[in-house]
């Protein structure tokens, strides 16, 4: 078959397989291959994964810069394919793949993208205030899961207010289950969850029904079986920089200018062809790029210019708590470990490992709330290093706030959710401060109505992958010395089905548990509908220490009559006389009145009311109010 030259200019993207006008066009970057070839197998059954079959080649002519492209006439109804670099014996799956039915080893197909009738013309993206994101994984969220299954639920969870959908990461990886964080062709949604059509109309259910998606993402490595992409170009990666999971991408050294072409290519795919309306950058400070214009940088700027209009947001997660994230390279926001760490200390009283600078001291929860990170540039002991960056002056809701994500809970080992290791009213009090808090709040999938399902880490390996992946969870474990049998079997152990399939949710739970569910779905409310807890809505916030194991917050409103109070008890019952403190005063002509409270019997509490007045301010254990005004006269 022959090749007709040149790429067209109606192409979307600069690598890939892509159907232009009733044709398919061929285009990828192979510098070091004299030939390559585009090999078809036009059944579906996935037989020929690797071996060469007898089938129709379309030779590609090779351009400037070490890229191949071909086009072929018209476009078959099915078509799988795969790349043959310089007469090799096996066939490559596309780098630019966008599925993989039969997983990383088989053939790719060629997708329509043009075909999925989307119906969410009236989404113009994320607000920049007020989300409340919702971190989930595909293939535990349902006992089916895929994202037809997950689809089911997505009106439940806009309606307890839920507004940003953050997904573990989609794209394929090896094996049959998987934290998707090890991802090989990063621009095929997963098969284990569905057709890429399924994906996008997963997606157009979300707009419609108000939600946003977020997708995670991870641009410093890929997962094992990414050997394939060294056949096509050795400059993908870099011994330059030394990376925690594998080898480093390389984004400033010889041969980087491609590497960034397909990283910021893939930033814009998903936007485009799946109206993805944002991204989590996973582990930030593992992107090595000493470059002018640093890559993270690069695919900020390019996610705002393709997204035409729609508002897009963009998460990051950094180790170092290093704001330029934000200020320089136009992201907007950072997860917040220092509010997790105090919080789970906290909670389960235990502060080892990584926990062992935090006191959670009312003190911290008051800083967390007025400036985000509680380590700016202060020694932190358990690295032995300084820790953070300055964010005096930076809004709120340039942090994201959790008391769960993925990674914390499984942490645990056993995998167990928070609630399970804290007292069930202090948990209910910190989840009041996580949802009514001034940053943006997380809910881990299961949390609003306390799963009874652990979250493992799982990865499904084969062969010595299964007792690397052991020997590496166990590394990291070996640091909470209350672990005590971190050297014994892990059980189960990360590669086990049974860790995969014990992390499922039950969605019936949330019946089940409807005490848990209704305290979030109050909070939500109340944070959705208060103009003060939104940053448009208030002047300012500030926070105090009210005795040895309690805090107020106060939200300052556009009006007095706005001002609201959160007042956390973390101890015993406490009489708060004398009480000098001015945030504890209502404004003239005002006084302060009980709007909510987490020992409310609706919600599994005593049911104890404090007595909030003028002369006596009475804060019961372990509670969380929250109180707005009203006019005395």
């Amino acid at each position: 078959m022959n090749s007709v030259s040149n790429r067209p200019e109606k192409r979307r993207y600069p690598i890939g397989t892509e159907i232009v006008s009733g044709q398919v066009y061929f285009r990828v970057w192979s510098p070091l291959s004299n030939t390559v070839e585009a090999v078809f197998e036009d059944t579906p059954d996935g037989n020929n994964k690797n071996d060469i079959c007898n089938t129709v080649s379309l030779k590609l002519l090779r351009e400037e810069g070490g890229y191949f492209s071909g086009i072929l006439p018209s476009v078959p109804e099915t078509l799988l394919y795969g790349f043959r670099l310089d007469n090799s014996d096996k066939i490559l799956p596309d780098p630019v793949s966008r599925f993989q039915p039969n997983g990383p080893k088989g053939f790719s197909q060629l997708v329509d993208s043009c075909k999925f009738k989307w119906t969410d013309h009236n989404w113009t993206g994320i607000s920049d205030e007020n989300c409340v994101i919702y971190e989930m994984h595909t293939g535990t969220f349902t006992r089916d899961g895929s994202w037809e299954a997950a689809q089911d639920f997505l009106e439940e969870l806009a309606g307890i207010g839920i507004n940003v959908l953050e997904l573990m990461p989609v794209c394929e990886f090896y094996g049959d289950f998987g934290w998707g964080y090890d991802g090989v062709n990063l621009f095929a949604p997963s098969h284990l969850y569905g057709t890429p059509d399924q994906f996008r109309s997963f997606v157009n259910k979300a707009h419609n029904v108000g939600i946003g998606v977020v997708l995670d993402v991870v641009y410093n490595h890929l997962g094992p079986g990414c050997d394939f992409m060294k056949r096509f170009s050795p400059f993908y990666f870099t011994e330059k920089y030394k990376n925690e999971w594998g080898e480093a991408i390389n984004f400033d050294g010889p041969g980087s200018d491609p590497v960034r072409e397909y990283f910021i290519t893939n930033a814009q795919y998903w936007i485009e062809e799946f109206h993805i309306d944002g991204y989590r950058i996973d582990a930030t400070q593992q992107i090595f790029d000493n470059s002018d214009y640093n890559i993270i940088h690069e695919i900020s700027d390019s996610v705002k210019k393709i997204s035409k209009g729609r508002k897009t947001y963009l998460i990051g997660e950094n180790e170092n708590q290093n704001v330029d994230l934000i200020n320089r390279f136009g992201l907007n926001s950072l997860w917040n470990d220092d509010f997790h760490h105090s919080a789970v200390v906290a909670l389960s009283g235990h502060s080892q490992a990584y926990y062992s600078d935090y006191k959670a001291s009312p003190q911290e929860f008051v800083s967390a709330a007025k400036y985000g990170f509680l380590y700016q540039g202060q020694y932190y002991y358990w690295q032995q290093k300084t820790r953070g960056t300055p964010t005096f002056g930076m809004p709120a809701d340039c942090f994201i706030h959790y008391l769960q994500n993925h990674d914390q809970v499984a942490n645990t080992c056993r995998g167990l959710r928070l609630h399970e290791l804290s007292a069930g009213s202090l948990y209910r009090a910190f989840t009041a401060l996580l949802i009514l808090g001034p940053q943006i709040p997380l809910i881990f999938a299961g949390q609003e109505f306390c799963a009874s399902s652990p979250f493992y880490y799982f990865a499904d390996r084969e062969g010595d992958g299964v007792q690397r992946a052991i020997a590496g969870r166990k590394r990291f474990l070996s640091q909470f010395p209350g672990i005590a049998f971190v050297d014994g079997p892990l059980v189960p152990h990360p590669s086990s089905r049974e860790a995969f399939l014990a992390s499922k949710i039950d969605q019936n739970e949330r019946k089940l548990h409807q005490e848990m569910y209704q305290l979030h779905r109050d909070l939500l409310k109340i944070r959705h509908k208060e103009p003060v807890l939104k940053k448009s809505g208030r002047k300012g916030i500030d926070g105090a220490v009210i005795g040895e194991n309690g805090f107020v917050l106060r939200y300052f409103g556009l009006s007095c009559d706005q001002d609201r109070l959160l007042i956390v008890n973390m101890g015993q019952d406490r009489e708060l006389r004398p009480n000098p403190q001015p945030l504890l005063a209502p404004p003239r002509n005002y006084c302060w009145n009980l709007e909510w409270y987490s020992e409310n019997p609706d919600y599994g509490g005593e049911g104890i009311p404090p007595v909030v007045a003028d002369q006596k301010w009475v804060l019961s254990g372990r509670t969380a109010y929250f109180l707005n005004l009203y006019q005395t006269n």
